[in-house]
């Protein structure tokens, strides 16, 4: 019989340990809370990926 161990990661928010598993719908969140919040930073700007612009990739294609 295989045996699977329960693979317990931090919250990305909370910092609390939840269980990183398909019955964890709201993995690698702790709970529904900690992913909504998540979700507002990323919607208000407050996390955003960086990227270094060019001066040829602005213009043209934008109009």
């Amino acid at each position: 019989m295989l045996t699977t161990k329960k693979r317990l990661v931090a919250c990305p928010n909370c910092k609390n340990l939840s269980e990183f598993s398909p019955s964890n719908a709201f993995r690698p969140f702790c709970s529904e809370r900690c992913k909504l919040i998540d979700l507002g930073l990323w919607a208000s700007e407050q996390y955003a990926i960086p990227v270094t612009a060019k001066p040829d990739d602005i213009g043209n294609e934008d109009f």
